[in-house]
């Protein structure tokens, strides 16, 4: 939906709960972008082993009714994200009817960035390596993009709702969350396909 000229949002909500729901805002240039973390979301989470989805179980149950996600090209000071303390994006930083009584909370993510970050950098490099020659590679990539996405969103919504919590707890909390869940990811495929067929696992676990 578009509520002011050249903005738009897309409404998501995670599958197992109600709350809170996710407005990602976005020029209408990066709408596919905007989908990348819709599906994330979606459908992404889901995928997730139920650990991983439990580490977060509560930050979600505490979390703000309406999250505001504004998808950045870059941010100057060259970090992922950003949780706002005040919420900025024009429609909802007023009491609004439609939203009840729900409150609002606002980050920013720096999508470029996201998409050249190295969450865990030897498993992302030994992992890029062997998909390199395999037909998967672009199903792969765009994965783990998804999953650094919501990463990041479950960074800044921790943030959130603990905004006293050091950094580095924070930050151990999401990489383990991420590390987890494409090491999932890897094994669910491994499982699923003939390692003689598909160059994309051929040199999986030879490494």
């Amino acid at each position: 939906m578009e509520w002011l000229a050249g903005r738009r949002y897309r409404l998501v909500v995670f599958p197992d709960r109600p709350r809170p729901v996710v407005v990602v805002a976005h020029r209408g240039h990066k709408a596919a972008r905007a989908e990348q973390i819709a599906h994330a979301i979606e459908h992404d989470w889901a995928e997730t082993p139920q650990e991983c989805r439990r580490a977060y179980d509560e930050i979600l149950r505490q979390a703000p009714g309406l999250i505001v996600v504004q998808l950045r090209r870059k941010n100057v000071c060259g970090c992922l994200g950003h949780r706002h303390v005040i919420v900025k994006e024009a429609p909802f930083c007023e009491p609004h009817d439609a939203f009840g009584d729900a409150a609002v909370g606002e980050m920013d993510i720096a999508f470029e960035r996201v998409e050249s970050w190295l969450a865990q950098p030897l498993m992302d490099t030994a992992l890029d390596a062997q998909f390199m020659a395999g037909s998967r590679r672009k199903e792969f990539h765009d994965q783990q993009l998804r999953f650094r996405l919501l990463s990041i969103l479950l960074h800044e919504t921790h943030h959130m709702v603990a905004p006293q919590a050091p950094e580095d707890v924070v930050r151990e909390r999401s990489l383990t969350f991420y590390r987890e869940a494409l090491a999932n990811y890897v094994e669910i495929a491994r499982a699923s396909l003939s390692l003689t067929i598909d160059r994309s696992f051929s040199r999986l676990g030879k490494e």
